[in-house]
């Protein structure tokens, strides 16, 4: 899959839609979902331009993949105020993923029950 620089993380990135940032360095932004699923949810996503986290993992640097778990983690930590969260990144349409840029959602606050539904 092609990247789409239309997408709307990459505008997010661009600045020309506005979000709730909680988080920026020069690896990832990380912000409040518009349209969240539990108490906490943000979402968190690298500055490049990568469709997927198989494709993140295939063409990052080294340094773009530390960069970008590490702020994963800070957000984490700084986010939710406890210990369990959970960490969501559909990979593909199949998978659920809607936006073709990699991000990972970080869901707390709630008890979140089992990963798939029956």
């Amino acid at each position: 899959m092609a990247y789409d620089s239309d997408n709307i993380f990459a505008k997010i990135l661009r600045g020309e839609i506005p979000c709730k940032a909680v988080y920026e360095d020069s690896y990832a932004l990380a912000f409040h979902d518009i349209a969240p699923a539990a108490p906490v949810h943000v979402l968190v996503i690298p500055k490049g331009a990568f469709t997927s986290f198989a494709d993140f993992m295939a063409r990052a640097a080294a340094d773009e993949v530390q960069g970008f778990f590490a702020a994963v983690a800070k957000v984490a930590a700084q986010e939710n105020g406890t210990a369990d969260f959970r960490l969501i990144s559909n990979n593909g349409a199949e998978a659920g993923q809607t936006v073709p840029h990699f991000h990972v959602h970080i869901l707390a606050g709630k008890p979140m029950g089992h990963l798939l539904a029956d």
